[in-house]
C-alpha cells in the first residue's frame, strides 16, 4: 500500500511544488530530446506541457488546500508522536496503543483523501491526452523503481541509532537484503 500512495503522492508532489514556484505567465514549449547525446532526463512537468491557464487553476487549486494540508499534516505528526509516547511507557497499556494506532490511521486516511481528492481535481484540469501522458510517465517512474530495487541500488537512509544493515532492528536481514548487501561491500 505504502508504495501505490507513494506512486500517486510523489508526482502529485512534484506538479504542486513546480507550480507554486513557476512564474504565472509562463508557457512551457516540449523540448525535443537529442537521442544522440544523453542528457538530464527531463522534467516530467515539462513533459505535459501546460497551458498558462492550467498552471493558474492547479496553482489555485493546491493554495486552495494549503491550510488543510498543513493542518492535517500536525494531526498525523501528533498522532504518531503520541504512538510513539505510548510503546516507550515503561509498562505499555494494549488499550491506549489501540487508540493512538486508530488516530494515526485516521490521520492518515485524511492525509491521503486529502491527497486523492486534490488529484482528482488536477487532472479534471489536464486534457486527455496530458492525463495520458501523466500516465504513462508514472508506469515508467514505477518500472525504474522496481528496478533499482531488484539490483540492489535503493538508497540507505542514515537514520540516528540505527546501523545500515539494522533495518528496524526486529529480526535479521531476509536472504535476499542480505545478499544485496554483501554485493554493495568493497
Amino acid at each position: 500500500m505504502r508504495n501505490n500512495v507513494k506512486t500517486i503522492i510523489l508526482p502529485l508532489a512534484a506538479m504542486s511544488m513546480i507550480f507554486l514556484v513557476a512564474p504565472p505567465g509562463v508557457t512551457q514549449q516540449p523540448q525535443q530530446p537529442d537521442a544522440q547525446q544523453p542528457g538530464p532526463v527531463e522534467d516530467p512537468i515539462r513533459q505535459l506541457n501546460l497551458t498558462a491557464e492550467q498552471r493558474e487553476k492547479i496553482r489555485a487549486i493546491t493554495e486552495d488546500r494549503k491550510l488543510e494540508r498543513v493542518e492535517i499534516n500536525q494531526r498525523l505528526r501528533e498522532a504518531n508522536r503520541g504512538l510513539q509516547e505510548a510503546l516507550d511507557s515503561d509498562n505499555p497499556d494494549e488499550a491506549v496503543v489501540e487508540q493512538r494506532l486508530r488516530e494515526v490511521a485516521a490521520a492518515q486516511a485524511a492525509q491521503m483523501r486529502m491527497r486523492v481528492l486534490t488529484e482528482v481535481r488536477i487532472r479534471r484540469v489536464l486534457s486527455s491526452e496530458q492525463q495520458d501522458r501523466l500516465r504513462m510517465l508514472r508506469r515508467q517512474a514505477k518500472r525504474e523503481r522496481r528496478l533499482e530495487n531488484l539490483n540492489g541500488n535503493r538508497p540507505q537512509v542514515a537514520r540516528p541509532g540505527v546501523l545500515t544493515n539494522q533495518h528496524n532492528g526486529l529480526g535479521p536481514l531476509s536472504p535476499r537484503q542480505g545478499a544485496a548487501q554483501r554485493r554493495q561491500r568493497p
